[in-house]
């Protein structure tokens, strides 16, 4: 009896060990595989890029990295556009030979009056804006590279005479008519656009003339000055004829303002303009009634 308990008790004691050992095995295993999920967990988080606070980033890859999305190209800005005037060449302030040379092309039509210098003053500045302003360019005084090719086209290359103030002589050495050779002679020659005042064959003044155009002819001939009138005004055309000379008709040697202002770009209506104020005030002066007036073409 003793002996089956005995036995009892020792195969109880077997199997509850057993049991235990087992159930330990069992909880080995368990806890082995716990800890495999664990680490694939975290292998796999690693793989995804869980940050620290579990919220997955982008899981790196061994694939080519995608190229960008082309940048939408922003449009490029325009340049400016040049100056039409060109660069600025000569401007108030300025000196030198070239504000010389500007001034005396200046003076050849009718745009600069009195002496040239090597200053760029006031003066300079109005004929500049008066020229430009003639020719519909902005009229800044400023001589820019459209300005000076401008008058370039319009003028020549001034002489050493013109540079140097030397007054020219109008009428160029063209040849004195016969009829100019005795007495005293107001001869004015159509071809070198000119009226010489001759006494007994020598050359007293020489001065610019402009005579008729569009019809209105300044006739050719030899005339004799029959009247004189300082202050007249014209009363046909109410225009100012300063020491007006008269010598056939309606038609005299006279000061003309325009002659002054606008050269050659304009024309008489049949007179001898003359565009030398202080010369013809003192050739009125001296010019008698009777004396002679011969228009020719040399």
């Amino acid at each position: 009896m003793v002996r089956r308990v005995r036995a009892v008790v020792v195969t109880t004691l077997v199997m509850t060990a057993t049991t235990v050992t087992g159930a330990a095995s069992s909880y080995a295993a368990l806890e082995l595989f716990s800890d495999r999920e664990s680490s694939a967990t975290t292998q796999s988080a690693q793989r995804v890029g869980a940050g620290p606070t579990g919220t997955p980033t982008a899981e790196p890859t061994s694939e080519p990295t995608r190229s960008p999305r082309p940048r939408r190209e922003e449009p490029e800005e325009e340049s400016p556009r040049p100056d039409p005037g060109g660069p600025v060449l000569l401007s108030p302030g300025d000196e030198g030979p070239a504000v010389r040379e500007l001034q005396a092309r200046l003076r050849q039509i009718a745009w600069f009056y009195g002496d040239v210098t090597d200053f760029y003053g006031d003066q300079t500045k109005a004929a500049v804006a008066g020229f430009q302003a003639k020719r519909g360019f902005p009229s800044t005084g400023v001589v820019d590279q459209r300005t000076l090719t401008r008058l370039h086209e319009m003028t020549r290359e001034p002489s050493v005479d013109e540079l140097a103030n030397v007054a020219p002589d109008p009428a160029d050495g063209a040849a004195l008519d016969p009829r100019c050779l005795s007495g005293r002679v107001l001869c004015v020659d159509k071809s070198s656009n000119s009226l010489r005042w001759v006494v007994d064959g020598d050359v007293h003044v020489t001065l610019d003339a402009r005579f008729g155009g569009n019809g209105y002819v300044t006739r050719e001939g030899e005339f004799s000055v029959y009247r004189k009138s300082r202050d007249h005004v014209s009363s046909i055309y109410d225009t100012s004829m300063p020491f007006a000379m008269f010598f056939d008709g309606g038609q005299a040697v006279h000061y003309s303002p325009d002659f002054a202002a606008n050269g050659y770009g304009g024309a008489s209506h049949g007179c001898v303009n003359i565009r030398d104020y202080d010369e013809i005030a003192a050739l009125y002066d001296e010019v008698q009634l009777g004396d002679k007036v011969v228009v020719y073409w040399s």
